[in-house]
């Protein structure tokens, strides 16, 4: 039975994605009637949406509402630093269990990629850079990762999209998808978990360069 979406949810990820597309930036303060005319909703779904941001640290209680604290350097390198020691682990767990039908769903996310990349289209290599991940995530079958990965990914999203809007390191990711993709066809869990960490490194040191 599927988890009902509460309003309080949707709230809740309507403003943790203009805090981390940087529609809301570092330091602005929101208050409960701002979010609410924005939004459209009563103060209830806000109040519980900014307790919950307030849990994940994205957003910090001051006299005049929520400050918006989002994700900084510092953290985005943190991120990358634990995607990289347990990404790995859920490529190659993803490699041991993957069935046929998700082998071809996870192959024809990486085509439209490559696709989209040839026609540099950064908005379509992001969408499918996002899913190519998720797949991996969710055929790996840990919940404990799944959960864990995809709230990590989501959280460095504004510097992905400046990542991608780089052809030459979009070109350059694409063929690192196209080789875990093949170590994980080839149910190699060592190398897709290899390929998986240099892949995110090679992220890192692109991201770096843009955060300089």
């Amino acid at each position: 039975m599927e988890k009902s979406i509460s309003m309080a949810d949707i709230v809740f990820e309507r403003i943790e994605d203009a805090i981390l597309s940087g529609e809301f930036a570092a330091g602005d303060v929101v208050s409960e009637l701002k979010l609410c005319k924005m939004l459209d909703v009563s103060r209830t779904p806000v109040r519980e949406a900014l307790t919950r941001l307030r849990q994940e640290g994205l957003v910090k209680e001051s006299g005049k509402g929520a400050i918006v604290v989002g994700v900084s350097k510092d953290d985005l390198f943190d991120i990358y630093d634990v995607r990289m020691r347990i990404e790995g682990l859920a490529a190659a767990k993803c490699a041991s269990v993957i069935t046929e039908e998700q082998l071809k769903e996870l192959g024809e996310t990486l085509e439209l990629q490559e696709f989209y990349t040839a026609k540099n289209q950064p908005d379509s290599i992001k969408k499918l850079d996002s899913q190519f991940h998720e797949q991996i995530y969710s055929y790996c079958q840990s919940r404990t990762l799944e959960t864990l990965l995809s709230e990590l990914h989501r959280k460095v999203k504004r510097y992905r999209k400046t990542s991608v809007s780089n052809p030459e390191r979009a070109v350059l990711a694409v063929k690192e998808h196209r080789e875990i993709f093949e170590a994980i066809a080839a149910h190699n869990a060592v190398l897709a978990e290899e390929l998986v960490e240099k892949h995110i490194r090679n992220a890192k040191e692109s991201i770096l360069k843009v955060c300089r």
